[in-house]
């Protein structure tokens, strides 16, 4: 079985020994996502902003892996405040607007650098 290690600059580098995505037989493997800007290190402001980050984020990657966001599986989304879960949802949706993936949501007591939201996923590519 090869592990084909997924890395690309143009989401954000791993802050620890953990990579971006691994791929293993067409499965790509996501590592969560924050909303860090690749090009600059800000992190966005406000959950609509950071839940697109995260997306695109996530889209980047999928790409270096041969693959793109129609090719997810399954999705799970770590919310700080389920409170903000329309506004999130709404965003996300505009990123998965047919055949979306399956999903899990939970809000959880803290993120990465204190971030809204942090989103992983699974694809199948090939």
């Amino acid at each position: 079985m090869a592990r084909d290690i997924i890395e690309t600059a143009s989401a954000p580098a791993a802050i620890g020994p953990y990579s971006q995505a691994v791929k293993v037989d067409g499965w790509v493997f996501c590592s969560g996502q924050i909303p860090v800007n690749p090009e600059t290190g800000a992190i966005e402001e406000g959950i609509e902003a950071q839940a697109e980050r995260c997306l695109k984020n996530l889209s980047a990657v999928l790409e270096a892996a041969g693959g793109t966001l129609a090719d997810a599986v399954k999705v799970t989304v770590f919310l700080k405040d389920m409170n903000q879960f329309a506004a999130m949802n709404e965003v996300y949706g505009r990123f998965f607007p047919e055949v979306p993936p399956a999903r899990a949501c939970v809000e959880v007591a803290r993120l990465p650098k204190d971030v809204l939201v942090e989103i992983e996923l699974v694809a199948r590519v090939g």
